[in-house]
């Protein structure tokens, strides 16, 4: 939007009060003219950029403005409120052209053939019905922002602007758009929201560059056959249209990572959805759904919206493919059981089930170390009283917890022969019926197994030395029958493992391997190397290469063998998470991962001190150390250039330690709930990418007013802090307003 200009009389103004420096006019900007009695031009110079985004310059007398004084109130706008100048404007102007050499050698950098084509072009918001056939001559455009006007078709000359890389036409009146469009080489944003489509045409798969789709609020029916060809779109946006099914080829759109279909008329999703394998955010709420697919093979979804359906169970295929799901929301749909297998989706953060039908809560979930939203009303719940669903997550998740220890401890005690060995430990009688992969197993002991395997993460299920054993081969089990427990290994996983050893016990294990029964065998196959106890079997190791994590969470340890790293390291493992543990300093095995690890995640433990080799992780992007005892870093944690979230909320810090300043690819801090006191801002303006800071519940008392200048935080939060100014209301009106408040505050 151009800014206000204060002259009343006529004028055409080119302010240059810096002669030295060269004009390079790129970018040209007609918003939304003024509502009173003054419309407006404005046209802003740019340097030379070298992509189609826009740079503004940040002095304000650097511009060039075309200003119109009018005493009677400004006409409606249309195509003729465009100045003709602009079509012509990459052309040289005849004063420019009949200029001398002698005159032109005085002022060089103004002459016409030094000035830098236009390439973004700002329209929006004018209430144009039409553009001129003259956008043709607009060769070097890349951007063009057309959004909110009143434009019900668009020329076809708009096809020749071969480098143009970005179309926005939202909130228009567009039902169609020229044939020639469709052969833009180089378009990679489109944007045809909020108009009156009724149907894409087929030509749109001839944009081969295309990376972002945006067709939501309209009036779509259908999608054509061809647009699985699209395969280089990360972002696919339908929401708000009458779409009843999907085309089989949109699966091919092998790098889609946003898929928006939220409020059309889906009763299905495709059969293929596990090939769309870069699927990271899936939002189809508020459809005609009747049940969910098993995601196989859409391991990197970690949002899947699907509230308002007619859902009626959750599949357990689903809970097994989705090993890096943070949120999934089933509100409102027809659910009436959760299953156990829940507590499969480890990195599940909120999980939303409101105003179903689910009358008890499986004791699984709170072996979900990372949930921190549990959204459960509206439901018939009889299995837990009604106050302690009022009281929110952290205690309904202990109730469960409870509950959970109280049945393992009692399946413990009917059958401790079987629970000892479950555990790692030795059982006096090595019968056959001792053992979970045996045929004469009594049902009840299936049963024990079932619970003991899934709720194993008790403290006092076993003494925290059996708590990291490699399991010794049974002495009476049966050797490994490859026509007897052939779906529990695949062949070519199984061979290649068969080469791996790990101490000598390894060959053995793979020889004297045993299986449990029933749910027990399903659980085995998910589990990653260590869930508990050390435990190293082929499906464990191929797990650990598959998904690429070392996870061990409520287990209350204190350490980690290094035997565990060392193998994990072996196996190309990058996520490491040991949350909610008794650890009190960082494991030194660590040190064997330093090269291949991308996110650590130490959360909930009782740490100390952060060892200095922390520094020496060259890959790590995100870091969590909240819920600790930590009070400051080491001075080398500043040469983590590649760290991009640092989590040290809930700690100690009394100060933001000196090393973060030295960050600087870090976008995301947070530090609230500390004892930070002060804000060191010349520390924060070495941190250029930093867009998102928390420090929310800390004793910080003055707020210095040059934070307002840091404009690449986007995201600021400073609630529950005893400072006066800024007041609590602009507090609650987010970032923008807390920032203006401080900049209106820094002293001339």
């Amino acid at each position: 939007m151009c800014p206000n200009l204060s002259k009343s009389k006529s004028s055409i103004k080119i302010a240059s009060s810096k002669p030295t420096r060269k004009k390079q006019l790129t970018s040209f900007c007609m918003c939304a003219p003024h509502p009173r009695r003054r419309s407006y031009y404005q046209i802003r110079e740019f340097q030379m950029a070298s992509s189609g985004d826009e740079l503004e310059s940040e002095d304000p007398d650097d511009e060039l403005e075309l200003e119109l004084d009018l005493d009677e109130p400004a006409p409606q706008p249309s195509e003729d409120a465009l100045p003709e100048r602009l079509y012509d404007i990459n052309e040289a102007d005849a004063e420019s052209k009949a200029a001398t050499l002698e005159q032109l050698s005085i002022k060089d950098e103004d002459a016409w053939w030094n000035q830098v084509p236009l390439t973004n072009l700002d329209l929006s918001s004018n209430a144009l019905s039409h553009i001129s056939p003259k956008i043709e001559n607009l060769q070097s455009l890349t951007v063009l922002i057309l959004h909110d006007n009143a434009l019900v078709a668009l020329p076809a000359e708009i096809g020749k602007l071969e480098k143009l890389m970005r179309l926005n036409v939202s909130r228009n009146k567009l039902s169609d758009l020229p044939r020639e469009l469709y052969s833009l080489p180089e378009l990679r944003h489109l944007n045809i929201s909020y108009n009156e489509f009724s149907e894409l045409n087929p030509d749109i798969s001839d944009l081969h560059m295309l990376e972002f789709l945006d067709a939501g609020h309209n009036s779509i029916k259908s999608l054509p056959g061809g647009i699985g060809f699209l395969v280089r779109l990360t972002a696919l946006l339908l929401p708000y249209n009458h779409i009843k099914d999907l085309p089989p080829d949109l699966v091919n759109m092998r790098s889609l990572q946003r898929l928006d279909l939220m409020q059309n008329d889906l009763t299905c999703l495709p059969e293929d959805m596990g090939l769309l394998r870069k699927l990271q955010f899936l939002y189809i709420q508020h459809n005609d759904i009747m049940e969910l697919s098993d995601f196989e093979g859409n391991e990197t979804l970690t949002e899947l919206h699907a509230s308002n359906n007619y859902i009626s169970n959750i599949p357990i295929s689903m809970c097994e493919n989705l090993p890096h799901l943070k949120v999934l929301d089933l509100r409102d749909n027809k659910i009436t059981q959760l299953p156990d297998e829940l507590c499969l989706l480890r990195n599940l953060n909120r999980l939303d089930v409101s105003n179903n039908s689910i009358d008890t809560l499986p004791v699984s979930l709170a072996a979900l170390a990372h949930l921190i939203s549990l959204q459960v009303e509206g439901n018939p719940i009889k299995s837990i009283r009604r106050d302690i669903l009022q009281c929110g997550t952290s205690r309904i998740l202990r109730t469960l917890q409870e509950r959970s220890m109280a049945k393992s401890k009692d399946e413990g005690e009917s059958d401790s022969g079987a629970g000892a060995r479950l555990c790692g430990g030795q059982a006096g009688n090595d019968t056959a019926a001792n053992y979970p992969d045996s045929s004469y197993q009594p049902q009840h002991q299936q049963k024990h197994f079932e619970y003991q395997f899934q709720y194993r993460a008790q403290a006092h299920m076993q003494p925290q030395a059996e708590r990291f054993r490699v399991y010794e081969p049974p002495h009476n089990c049966p050797p490994y029958s490859r026509q007897g427990q052939e779906h529990v290994y695949d062949q070519e996983n199984y061979e290649t493992e068969k080469k791996f050893d790990y101490s000598g016990q390894y060959m053995q294990q793979q020889q004297h391997n045993f299986r449990f029964n029933g749910y027990s065998a399903m659980y085995q196959q998910q589990q990653q190397l260590f869930y508990g106890q050390c435990v190293v079997c082929p499906r464990w190791v191929y797990k650990l290469r598959h998904t690429r994590t070392l996870a061990v969470n409520l287990e209350e340890i204190t350490d980690v063998p290094e035997e565990v790293f060392q193998l994990a390291q072996k196996e190309g493992v990058h996520v490491v998470d040991f949350a909610r543990n008794q650890l009190r300093t960082v494991p030194d095995g660590l040190q064997h991962m330093q090269n291949i690890v991308t996110e650590l995640v130490l959360a909930h433990n009782r740490i100390g001190q952060v060892p200095q080799f922390i520094s020496q992780f060259t890959r790590i992007t995100l870091l969590n150390l909240s819920n600790n005892l930590l009070t400051d870093l080491p001075k080398e944690f500043g040469v983590l250039n590649t760290l991009r979230e640092l989590n040290i909320a809930n700690n100690r810090f009394s100060f933001l330690p000196s090393g973060l300043y030295d960050l600087q690819g870090l976008e995301i801090l947070i530090a609230s709930d500390n004892h930070i006191n002060e804000l060191n801002v010349a520390g924060l303006q070495r941190m250029p990418r930093l867009s998102t800071l928390d420090l929310r519940n800390n004793d910080i008392d003055f707020i210095p007013p040059i934070l307002g200048t840091l404009t690449n935080i986007t995201h600021l939060e400073l609630v529950g802090n005893p400072f006066r100014q800024p007041r609590h209301q602009i507090l609650m009106k987010g970032t923008e307003s807390i920032m203006s408040y401080l900049r209106d505050r820094v002293p001339r």
